[in-house]
């Protein structure tokens, strides 16, 4: 099938993404302190062989030849996220003036190649200070976050325009405070919802912070979705579907955008905690008024009921006959399809964009100036279709973020994932555009072609 990029709009964002720490380096310049990413890769046996941010990809250093790639590729918009303990050391406090001005150059610059930046203030770095004072399941945390962003919109909000205040909520409370796979890597369930509402509470007070100092901003959430569905048809784990899609979808869905929990989720979660934390204010602090809906999206999931009956337990079926990531993850561009249809029956209608898609695959080596990477190419346009798909059912999809633009540190993988569409060689840190990069300049151009004369 061919891309149709006719329904795309003219003013449709073509975009990439990155965060802070996968990407930056330079952890301890300029005044920069440890986040809870830097402790928890520290930690013997946390990250694959050992593997640190320290140095990531040096964008910190080669920011400006990063943005002159971006505008090589013709990219409208560029998501990058602000490193909390860069701005704000302490995690309280006046801002870091050396750490806001790495920020300040970059904006410019991708002002001065015309693309348009997209500011992410939370992408799991929380200064680790804050985290020894409790981290997210502290209340207190969502009041230093509001501030933090307060210093971030005073310093960018003048030529930043399009902001985001969390990335992937899900992941930073229950993979960092559940299961401990993330930083800062502590398994205390009852810890990991207190560390749910409080990021969204943060969210919220972070909204108004952001609409009180740069009253023309464009202000939303993203949030990592996936389609939930039974193994089979049977019945039998219709309740294991409703367990995952509420804890994974619902649980942030329906605060963020119908200002209340869903009661079913809410007891699930009773014997874990009493939610004594949700303070009767705090729904309408979190229910603010958003621009747009970010949306991640990877894979479904497919579970189960446990083996045992009456088993409260869920399975998570992993072997779907379907083509893998590197990562182990089903290509299911259809999945893309049914989360969005679900948003769009479940909730009022709000502008979407694609925050995050992507995939590692295990790409090889430059070859005379040239990364083959097809699957990567073949996932990129095929969930494209899937956005296509749900534009032409009337959804106000506005646009696209690759993730990521580069190879870089993949969290507790190391560099061992590549899911940039520019190859990093970690040794020598020369970028090198992939054929997918390639292939997406390749679309944005053909966009941009034809609506000009369209």
């Amino acid at each position: 099938m061919t891309l149709d990029l006719s329904a795309f709009p003219a003013d449709f964002s073509w975009g990439a993404a990155t965060s802070a720490y996968q990407i930056e380096g330079a952890v301890d310049e300029d005044g920069r302190t440890p986040s809870i990413w830097d402790t928890f890769a520290a930690t013997p046996g946390r990250v694959v062989a050992g593997e640190t941010g320290a140095v990531a990809v040096d964008h910190y250093h080669r920011w400006s030849d990063d943005v002159d790639l971006m505008a090589g590729l013709g990219l409208g918009a560029y998501r990058f996220s602000v490193a909390w303990p860069r701005v704000q050391p302490d995690g309280v406090g006046l801002g870091n003036a050396a750490g806001i001005a790495f920020y300040d150059r970059l904006v410019d610059r991708l002002l001065e190649k015309g693309i348009t930046p997209w500011a992410t203030l939370y992408h799991w770095d929380l200064p680790e200070v804050l985290e020894q004072a409790g981290g997210w399941p502290s209340r207190t945390t969502a009041y230093a976050f509001a501030d933090y962003a307060g210093i971030v919109a005073e310093s960018l909000g003048d030529r930043v325009k399009h902001w985001i205040t969390l990335n992937e909520p899900w992941c930073a409370a229950f993979l960092g405070y559940a299961s401990g796979i993330h930083a800062p890597g502590r398994t205390e369930p009852a810890a990991a919802v207190a560390a749910s509402h409080h990021l969204m509470l943060g969210h919220g007070l972070a909204v108004e912070r952001l609409r009180a100092t740069v009253p023309d901003a464009q202000v939303g959430v993203t949030v990592n979705l996936y389609p939930v569905v039974p193994i089979d048809d049977s019945g039998r784990h219709d309740d294991a579907v409703r367990r995952v899609d509420g804890l994974m979808n619902r649980w942030f869905l329906d605060p963020l955008l119908q200002g209340s929990y869903p009661q079913d989720v809410l007891a699930d979660l009773a014997p874990v905690t009493d939610a004594a934390f949700i303070l009767d204010e705090d729904l309408a602090a979190i229910c603010q008024p958003l621009d747009f809906l970010g949306v991640n999206y990877y894979t479904r999931h497919v579970v189960g009921a446990g083996l045992w009956p009456g088993s409260s337990e869920v399975r998570f079926q992993l072997e779907n006959g379907m083509p893998k990531t590197a990562t182990g993850w089903d290509v299911d561009p259809d999945g893309l399809v049914e989360i969005l249809a679900q948003v769009q029956r479940d909730y009022a209608p709000i502008p979407i964009y694609i925050t995050e898609n992507g995939a590692a695959f295990d790409d090889g080596t430059v070859v005379d100036g040239v990364v083959r990477d097809a699957d990567r190419v073949d996932f990129l346009d095929r969930h494209l279709q899937a956005v296509a798909t749900m534009r032409q059912r009337g959804l106000d999809v506005r646009g696209y973020f690759a993730w990521s633009l580069m190879d870089n540190y993949e969290w507790a993988e190391g560099y061992g994932k590549r899911f940039g569409i520019v190859h990093v060689d970690y040794d020598t840190q020369v970028r090198t555009p992939k054929d997918s990069a390639r292939w997406y300049a390749s679309v944005i151009r053909a966009h941009r072609d034809a609506t000009m004369t369209g």
